[in-house]
């Protein structure tokens, strides 16, 4: 099992949105990230920056990000990309973090 890390911006003014969109995530979607190997997925809010930080564990090679050539989550980019920086096929940018510690 290996944890990865990264971030992501947000548009000012979208904080309740984003949060209302992943309230109500799609039940596909949220089937297809577990069936992939991806478990304990948290995204956390930076309010004075917009920056959302995202952590998640993944028993196999893939996490969600790897996902992008799955119908399913092209289409939660192109529902998502009004409302954070998206890349010109509307995947959201991402910055994979490094991880300098740990403590169990």
């Amino acid at each position: 099992m290996t944890r990865t890390a990264f971030k992501m911006k947000l548009k000012p003014g979208c904080e309740a949105e984003y949060k209302k969109r992943h309230d109500e995530i799609w039940p596909e979607l949220a089937q297809l990230i577990r069936e992939s190997g991806v478990s304990d997925y948290s995204i956390f809010l930076d309010a004075e920056t917009n920056i959302l930080f995202a952590v998640q564990k993944q028993s196999g090679e893939q996490g969600s990000q790897d996902l992008g050539s799955n119908p399913v989550v092209r289409k939660w980019w192109n529902y998502m990309a009004d409302i954070m920086e998206s890349n010109p096929d509307n995947s959201p940018v991402t910055i994979p973090l490094n991880e300098v510690f740990y403590l169990e």
